[in-house]
């Protein structure tokens, strides 16, 4: 029988399984077999706040996915996000007299290992989900590409560490151990969105994928073919919901309603409503823009922005984004899938599980980071190694 990859997506809104296998199209690699979701009672902000709720709603979840895929569920791949998760940089820095002068996988693995070391309090109360190297230099000089083979005193690394709070990791692997599923590993939610919704050419250039969930906004830059930065907001498209409700005076689930287009013949002129969208969409947008001043990418990302979650479906939403941020902006679209599987962007986290998943099984033995440096459009791979 063929080997059955599952993705576990917990969101603020809604908990997302997808159920996967390898298919003989090499244009489609995956097929899917099924999918199951269920509100996400039990969690807020992305991390888990009540286990008997969370826990009940994710074995719904694993029900519909199982009677869908019509196979069995015993492991699968969980994707970690919420407000606790944010990406630490730290650099290391050793002496190469120990092997001669000369640079070794064994002294590579040192220089990451003192990086570790001098985060120090920054990783307190913390576990390490991806260590990335960014950048390596021999005796000051940027080496491009891996330095092994290199002579010279001294060796250092740039790395970055995504990260998330021990305790949210721990209690969103506890419900679904206790639905009866072990976790193969777990990955941060915005990084295994990026492996089905972006591709080389956007990931070159610079670009950020914006994620609008219920309740966060996560988001990943990339350049240069690589992770740059992670960061997650706590803010969505619950705010929107709540500015209708202020905004017209009328119930929580009255404005639901008429932010997703539901009412019909409402008293309230569409202007109106869009305007209110609009001021909402503005404010997360500008915590972005604030956020890529911090980190010296505003307005120099030529692949923009890309959106997706469930809060990306407002009609005026690249708009907002490009009058914004001055950048190019666009709706994510999932990659290696026929448009027959019937997913669209919001599954891109459970999907980009199973996809990582499958491409692990294909290249065994390189770790995250060096995959991640070599190539993401021919092997996308993470060695369990990296994942505590």
């Amino acid at each position: 029988m063929a080997r059955v990859y599952t993705g576990i997506d917990i969101g603020s809104s809604h908990i997302k399984i997808v159920v996967a296998t390898p298919a003989e199209n090499p244009e489609f690699p995956m097929r899917i077999l099924g999918t199951g979701t269920t509100p996400s009672k039990g969690v807020r902000s992305g991390y888990v706040v009540d286990v008997k709720e969370a826990t009940k709603n994710l074995r719904e979840a694993l029900t519909r996915a199982r009677s869908a895929a019509k196979v069995p569920i015993r492991s699968a791949r969980l994707a970690l996000g919420g407000i606790s998760l944010e990406d630490i940089r730290s650099t290391g820095e050793i002496t190469l007299t120990p092997s001669g002068g000369i640079v070794t996988e064994r002294e590579m693995e040192r220089a990451t290992s003192e990086s570790e070391k001098r985060a120090g309090s920054k990783l307190i109360n913390r576990t390490v989900l991806h260590t990335i190297p960014l950048e390596y230099r021999v005796d000051g000089q940027k080496v491009f590409g891996r330095p092994e083979g290199l002579q010279g005193t001294k060796l250092a690394v740039d790395v970055l560490f995504i990260t998330i709070l021990a305790k949210h990791r721990d209690d969103a692997e506890e419900i679904v151990e206790a639905a009866g599923v072990e976790v193969e590993s777990a990955m941060a939610a915005p990084l295994a969105a990026s492996f089905v919704t972006l591709n080389k050419a956007q990931r070159t250039a610079g670009v950020i994928l914006a994620n609008i969930g219920a309740e966060t906004l996560s988001t990943i830059v990339f350049d240069n073919d690589m992770p740059f930065s992670v960061k997650v907001f706590p803010t969505g498209s619950s705010d929107v919901t709540n500015a209708i409700a202020l905004a017209f005076k009328i119930p929580l689930a009255e404005a639901e309603q008429m932010k997703r287009g539901a009412v019909t013949g409402s008293s309230i002129p569409p202007q109106k409503m869009n305007t209110v969208i609009a001021a909402c969409l503005k404010q997360m947008f500008t915590k972005i823009n604030v956020h890529l001043k911090s980190i010296g990418r505003q307005g120099l990302l030529p692949a923009g922005i890309v959106l997706t979650g469930g809060g990306s479906g407002y009609a005026l939403i690249t708009e907002v984004a490009k009058n914004t941020l001055k950048l190019p902006a666009q709706i994510a679209q999932i990659g290696f899938l026929p448009r027959s599987s019937g997913l669209d962007a919001t599954w891109a986290v459970a999907y980009g599980l199973c996809r990582l998943s499958y491409m692990e099984d294909m290249e065994e033995g390189q770790s995250f980071g060096e995959i991640i440096r070599r190539t993401w459009d021919s092997v996308w791979n993470t060695a369990r190694s990296l994942l505590p």
